[in-house]
């Protein structure tokens, strides 16, 4: 199975939605529905994100880390 994500715009989404209910739920199912955000506004509504972007800043390059040395 297939996972896509989607930005619709407004004046068709209803017609969107109409299209996709003509599937059964085995074929397709909607996993999330949502107001499109941007990113700058998403990493504004976490608390303290603003504050910690900022005071990265300020920290000398030399402390920075490489790609390479990030346990992710």
């Amino acid at each position: 199975m297939r996972t896509i994500t989607l930005q619709i715009d407004d004046s068709v989404s209803d017609k969107f939605l109409w299209l996709l209910d003509r599937f059964s739920k085995d074929e397709i199912k909607i996993l999330d529905q949502s107001d499109y955000v941007s990113d700058d506004e998403y990493l504004r509504g976490i608390e303290g994100m603003v504050q910690s972007i900022n005071s990265a800043r300020t920290e000398p390059i030399e402390q920075g880390v490489t790609l390479d040395k990030l346990d992710w």
